[in-house]
């Protein structure tokens, strides 16, 4: 390789704030038409590299973690965790989707679709936990893959991990609005400005959540201390509404709302589990601040272990209260704890529960911006996108590039889009993430390169062949509308023996050091399952736009990512040879 590329990626940056080609394409192939379309004619080659190649914990957790040039400073604790995980996911999942999935999927059964999809973020909880104590760095689930299933992977996991971190903020700042609305006595809709000729879907223009994302991004870009502290006072408070919330709605509780459980069957209840899913996003964030935790081991299974246990009590606290408060069938979709207050003529207590969703909502905009700007650095630090997103100033200790530029993004998408679009294309991402971080954690444990023999390499690749065809074909069978059972047990039958055969035909090549998942392959093997199920609950639409969505990563991959990539590793193969 050429020294250009050599000095952009082997030596970390220690300068002031600069914007030029050679921030945004610093490599040997972007340096000239003619080396451009030679990368371009290599596409095969350069492919099949990436695909194969597999990074290493050592490389994640120092040379790549170099390229920022600075550190991150080390200032949390496991209680830093715990409030930042409550903070991250407590917001617009339970204020507002609990009233539109009660009333159009599930109705009072919408209790148990969050048990559902609260066991699925549980397990999916643990797969992240081993990652983030053995590699804490930033760039959480796109670093965990990029170790076990390779750089091609990675990359397109990593696309819809900042898809997820986009929409879901986008998601929250619009339900922002919506809630200081009604604290304000206003439809959501007196505060945005109807654009006629745009579709339905994104003709509500929202200022409001544009402007409250703007003061997000300069709260994030400061301190990260300072954010924990913020979010640490916000999150008992937003704690003390909720116990509110909960208490003078069971005051007013009517158990014949509840005698109508299940109106829309089943199917409702899971259909509503994939929607309801997007309550649970954010646990996520916390694992990309492992680089800022004093003590990985410790702080990382506490901090997300714990934070996921209070909340999912609370969301099946709320849900029950709810229910209990008004009929289903007359839940607001916008605002639904506060217009159940107001219709129990608890009119004072609106105003509190609005004020407890802004400040919850808030926090969850706050800790994804820090968790998504993390994102954005490590992906950036392999150079998949430009290496000036991977800068961290001296002065704030912080990613300032890479969280001004994904807030840029989430401020366009809630600017336009309506909450319903958001809400199911959030989830389809997320449960795919989460999918794809249980098979790299079954990779992980039983396939080390160069100790695992070719022989139980193979049975591990049929096992999760089989786990994953028989997850699929469960939810196809879902989704297509199949009632009988054999279908069901079949498919069901098949990855329980598939599961089996892992556990007890393939040895472990890997015990963690610290802290691993507990009943491996099971725990694993059911995230999977589950995860896959609920995508078959979510609607035709979303899928198509998550297709697109994809394609357009694949067709930046293939003219960007994938040579400046290359290009990067191949420099620091030479610099270390």
């Amino acid at each position: 390789m050429g020294t250009v590329g050599e000095s952009s990626v082997g030596k970390p940056k220690r300068r002031a704030w600069t914007c030029s080609k050679q921030d945004f394409l610093p490599e040997e192939s972007f340096q000239s038409w003619a080396n451009y379309t030679k990368a371009l004619k290599e596409t095969g080659t350069r492919l099949k590299d990436r695909i194969t190649s597999r990074s290493l914990d050592k490389l994640e957790l120092t040379e790549i973690k170099a390229r920022s040039g600075f550190e991150m400073k080390k200032t949390l604790s496991w209680w830093d965790l715990i409030w930042f995980g409550i903070g991250a996911v407590i917001g617009a999942g339970i204020f507002v989707l609990t009233g539109q999935e009660a009333r159009d999927s599930a109705g009072p059964a919408v209790i148990l679709s969050y048990v559902v999809s609260g066991i699925s973020a549980m397990l999916s909880v643990f797969c992240y936990t081993e990652f983030a104590v053995e590699i804490p760095v930033a760039g959480g689930s796109f670093a965990y893959l990029r170790v076990e299933l390779g750089d091609f992977v990675a990359f397109i996991a990593a696309g819809n991990i900042l898809l997820e971190y986009v929409i879901g903020g986008a998601a929250v700042a619009r339900s922002w609005t919506s809630y200081f609305a009604t604290l304000l006595n206003h439809h959501p809709n007196d505060f945005r400005i109807h654009a006629i000729g745009l579709n339905p879907d994104y003709s509500r223009l929202d200022p409001i959540a544009v402007v409250v994302i703007a003061l997000v991004c300069l709260a994030a870009v400061f301190s990260t201390k300072a954010t924990s502290r913020f979010n640490y006072v916000a999150s008992i408070i937003h704690l003390a509404i909720i116990v509110f919330i909960i208490i003078a709605g069971l005051t007013q509780a009517n158990p014949k709302n509840l005698s109508d459980f299940t109106p829309f069957g089943v199917r409702g209840i899971f259909s509503a589990s994939a929607v309801l899913f997007f309550a649970y996003v954010g646990f996520d964030a916390v694992s990309t601040m492992a680089e800022e935790t004093q003590n990985p081991a410790k702080d990382i299974p506490l901090g997300l272990v714990g934070a996921m246990i209070i909340t999912t009590g609370c969301y099946c606290l709320l849900a029950v209260t709810l229910c209990l408060m008004q009929p289903y069938s007359q839940i607001d979709p916008d605002a639904p704890f506060s217009v159940a207050f107001e219709a129990i003529g608890m009119d004072w207590a609106k105003y509190i529960v609005a004020f407890g969703a802004l400040k919850g909502m808030t926090t969850v905009l706050l800790v994804s911006a820090v968790g998504q700007a993390r994102y954005l650095t490590h992906i950036a630090r392999t150079h998949m996108v430009p290496p000036w997103l991977a800068e961290v100033y001296a002065t704030t200790g912080t990613p300032i590039n890479a969280t001004v530029v994904m807030l840029v993004a989430t401020a366009v998408i809630a600017f336009f889009t309506n909450l319903g679009i958001l809400s199911n294309l959030l989830s389809i991402s997320t449960l795919f993430i989460f999918m794809m971080v249980a098979v790299a954690l079954l990779v992980r444990r039983y396939y080390v390169s160069g100790e695992t023999t070719d022989s139980d390499r193979n049975k591990l690749i049929a096992a999760l062949v089989l786990i994953l065809a028989s997850s699929i074909a469960t939810a196809a069978y879902w989704a297509a509308g199949g009632m009988g059972w054999v279908g069901y047990m079949v498919s069901v039958l098949v990855w329980f023996l598939s599961t089996a055969f892992l556990w007890w035909g393939v040895p472990q090549a890997r015990a963690p050091q610290t802290w691993g998942v507990p009943l491996v392959p099971w725990l694993p093997s059911a995230s999977i399952a589950i995860n896959i199920f609920l995508l078959g609950s979510i609607d035709g639409p979303s899928f198509e736009r998550f297709g697109i969505w994809t394609a357009l990563l694949l067709v930046y991959y293939f003219f960007f990512g994938l040579h400046a990539s290359y290009d990067t590793a191949k420099a620091a193969s030479n610099d270390g040879a």
